[in-house]
This record gives C-alpha cells, structure tokens and sequence, in this order.
C-alpha cells in the first residue's frame, strides 16, 4: 500500500492531521496509508517501507530538520517538504494532502 509519512516531534502532534487526510483520501477514493512518526524515527521508517512510501512530510515544529533529512529521503528517491504553516495549524487535512500528492505527481 502506498504511504504518506508525516515527522513531528514525538509523532502525536499531528495525529489530528493524520484523521483529517485519511478523511479526505477517502472521500477522493484515495487508498494510502497516512500515519505520523517521530522525526528521529525516520530513518528506520525509510529502511523498513521506501518502497512504498510515496511523501514525507515534516510538522513545521521540525522544519529545521528538513536538510538532514532530505539527505535520507533523496538516497531513496522519496520527495519532502515540510507541512505549510496554515494548514497545519488549522487542521486543513484536505490541503496537506494536496500537498502531499503534489509531490508525487
């Protein structure tokens, strides 16, 4: 199954926006499996389940984080970007995962 990857802190924070994705993924008819990790986690993540992992999105409370790891997630050809801001902070489920797809397409 294909994957989307978000980073945060310990991996809760952004479990509100893990719902709201998977709620919008369902409702465009979108079968991806969106969950949230520990940005320190990411490498093991990456080892376990490149294959299927499609985008990494890093929380904005880790965004200082996003050279290191893009580092990982170029040596598997697997996109990042931190999460916007807004969306995040709002709770916009929907938005993230258009960020999230646009950076698959």
């Amino acid at each position: 199954m294909k994957r989307i990857v978000l980073c945060c802190s310990a991996g809760m924070s952004t479990s509100l926006v893990v719902t709201k994705m998977e709620k919008a993924a369902a409702e465009r008819g979108l079968e991806y499996r969106i969950y949230a990790i520990p940005e320190q986690n990411l490498r093991d993540e990456l080892q376990s389940h490149a294959a299927e992992i499609q985008a990494v999105l890093l929380g904005p409370q880790v965004r200082f984080k996003l050279a290191e790891n893009k580092k990982l997630t170029d040596e598997h050809h697997i996109p990042i970007d931190v999460i916007d801001t807004v969306a995040y902070g709002t709770l916009n489920g929907a938005k993230v995962l258009d960020q999230a797809l646009s950076l698959v397409i």
